[in-house]
């Protein structure tokens, strides 16, 4: 008898939601096939059997796990199933009535066909915050999940008053937790070198033309920055604290665990949320495939649908600031890395003050400043 674990997906995260079920209870199923969807905070993540045989739900559509924890058993023969276990953690309110589990785990209006899918945590939510079917009906999407009506709570109604309460999304919850413990956690430093950006601006102009795909300054610093990585290796790890054991935790620093190749995170906000996902080994990319994986995370943060293999494995973070006439951006060091690269778009003419947050436990104000003129020459280099 095999057991399925809930895998830990992120660092940010103690919990997740296990949205529905794939797979019927005493289905046969292969080790490959996706049984399960949860979800983080940021993406919506499909679990694999991980052995082959008949599946048994441990836990329902609705309730809240850990990471190890076991939410399926998969065994060689359709015994029957045993009674449920109650949560691990607390769940969120559920519908007393069993949920189908089915690739869409979703229910319609209680008096109208015509209302749109709701899977049973949003309507979950639904219930909690006491929101009407008419709003609902104004997402304009067939399917409504959890992430879906939170959405649309952080929203306040038309009839609501500017003193309504504004509830955070889950999205931006993560960024809380994100920045709290970075502000907890961190001694950042920050220096700034103002660069010409004209030569990059022509050549992203240029490549644009001729590879078909957008690019702008985002590609062009995800490129150059990934460029740097074996001349400055400390600005692409980790850091071990001694104190707990835990990589970016605090105490003693005893040591920093570099990494084998630059995987580089680059904000996106698109006014859904931010998100950073990563270009991974950006260093063997050429800038196609950079403009091809950003362009695909763009449209990602759109709806929200990453995955979690999208959002994490960055050890350096790009933040754009290139709109809305930001001429300094000053970012946190996200924990689990150790710089974060700040690009505002060009305030005099073509120049730009391009700034770099860090961790001043293993990087110095003189190596920044010379990482900081290596990524310059690059950029002003670029023909």
């Amino acid at each position: 008898m095999a057991e399925l674990r809930v895998p830990k997906l992120n660092n940010n995260d103690t919990e997740y939601l296990l949205v529905e079920w794939l797979a019927a209870d005493g289905a046969q199923v292969a080790e490959d096939d996706a049984v399960v969807l949860v979800e983080t905070s940021k993406a919506a993540e499909e679990l694999t059997a991980g052995a082959s045989g008949v599946l048994r739900h441990r836990l329902r559509p609705g309730v809240w796990c850990r990471p190890d924890d076991v939410i399926a058993s998969i065994g060689e023969t359709a015994e029957p199933p045993g009674p449920e276990p109650a949560s691990p953690v607390p769940a969120s309110p559920v519908p007393a009535s069993p949920v189908p589990a089915s690739r869409v785990t979703a229910q319609r209006g209680k008096a109208d066909d015509s209302a749109p899918l709701i899977t049973a945590p949003a309507q979950a939510l639904i219930d909690e915050l006491g929101i009407d079917l008419e709003r609902i009906r104004t997402l304009g999407i067939p399917v409504v999940r959890r992430a879906d009506v939170e959405r649309l709570a952080a929203t306040p109604a038309r009839d609501e008053t500017s003193a309504a309460e504004h509830r955070l999304t889950r999205v931006q919850r993560a960024v809380a937790r994100s920045v709290e413990l970075s502000h907890r956690t961190i001694p950042a430093a920050y220096a700034v070198v103002r660069m010409d950006l004209g030569p990059a601006l022509e050549y992203a102009a240029a490549t644009t033309r001729e590879i078909r795909r957008p690019v702008g300054l985002a590609e062009v610093f995800v490129q150059a920055v990934a460029g740097l990585h074996e001349r400055f290796p400390l600005f692409f790890a980790t850091v071990e604290g001694a104190a707990d054991g835990t990589v970016g935790g605090t105490g003693d620093t005893t040591r920093a665990l570099l990494s084998e190749a630059p995987n580089i995170g680059v904000t996106v906000d698109v006014g859904e949320g931010l998100y950073v996902p990563v270009v991974h080994d950006a260093a063997s990319r050429t800038t196609k495939d950079i403009a091809t994986t950003l362009m695909k995370h763009r449209l990602a943060a759109a709806t929200g649908e990453f995955t979690e293999s999208d959002l994490s494995g960055a050890n350096f973070v790009v933040t754009l600031h290139t709109e809305h006439g930001v001429v300094l951006a000053i970012p946190f060091v996200f924990p689990g890395t150790v710089c974060a690269l700040a690009v505002a778009g060009p305030r005099d003419g073509t120049l730009a003050d391009i700034g770099l947050a860090y961790d001043h436990r293993l990087i110095n104000g003189r190596d920044a400043a010379l990482f900081l003129n290596a990524l310059k020459a690059a950029v002003e280099g670029l023909t």
